[in-house]
């Protein structure tokens, strides 16, 4: 084996060392927005949650800025992926439900949660919205495609876009409400009942429609 060779071969399991390091910090900060709050996700905090050394840390991430702006990407990274990705296949019936608890899984996820966090940090930091506006905009923009997609695969209802956008806005107060308490028991009903008022909207809508 040649030095560059050896070298090379030294270098790649530091890199995925690295890489592995450096998320295990990400998901931890999310975890920390999540579960604890803006106020926890700083460096050390995060640091020691993830068991790295707070210089390990301070070397992928110098500033709690850096951490957070990462932890930011990451999150609606994953929740775009999650809002993107196709959906199981369910029987034709059962489809309006699958599509409705898909969108409330989206808003009540530790994602959304940790997002929750840095959205209520943004209301007072011109800066911080600043950079997550691109970024929920995306994100947004997914659910309400998919959503809608599930509604109405064949795109023929008039009424699919709306009402996926008002089941994405109760699946988002569903989402607040769960921040407080386990909220699932209410959530459950809450999301039985929609079921039923959106399959009898769009049944009405595909009525009225024209041949």
């Amino acid at each position: 084996m040649t030095t560059g060779t050896r070298a090379s071969s030294q270098r790649e399991p530091q890199q995925e060392r690295s890489r592995l390091t450096r998320e295990r910090l990400l998901r931890a900060t999310v975890d920390a927005l999540a579960q604890d709050g803006w106020a926890a996700a700083t460096v050390a905090a995060v640091a020691e949650r993830a068991g790295v050394s707070r210089g390990a840390a301070q070397h992928h991430f110098p500033t709690r800025e850096a951490l957070i702006t990462a932890a930011l990407e990451l999150i609606f990274d994953d929740m775009t992926a999650s809002a993107s990705a196709a959906p199981e296949s369910v029987p034709d019936g059962d489809r309006v439900a699958a599509g409705v608890a898909r969108a409330v899984a989206i808003y009540t996820g530790t994602e959304f949660k940790a997002a929750l966090q840095v959205w209520a940090a943004a209301a007072s930091d011109p800066a911080l919205r600043e950079m997550i506006l691109p970024l929920e905009g995306k994100f947004a923009h997914a659910a309400h495609r998919m959503t809608v997609s599930a509604l109405d695969p064949e795109g023929t209802n008039p009424q699919a876009r709306s009402i996926a956008q008002v089941t994405l806005d109760l699946a988002r107060g569903l989402g607040l409400a769960d921040t407080l308490s386990d909220d699932s028991r209410r959530r459950e009903q809450v999301v039985a009942t929609w079921t039923l008022l959106v399959s009898a909207a769009l049944d009405a809508s595909n009525d009225g429609a024209p041949n």
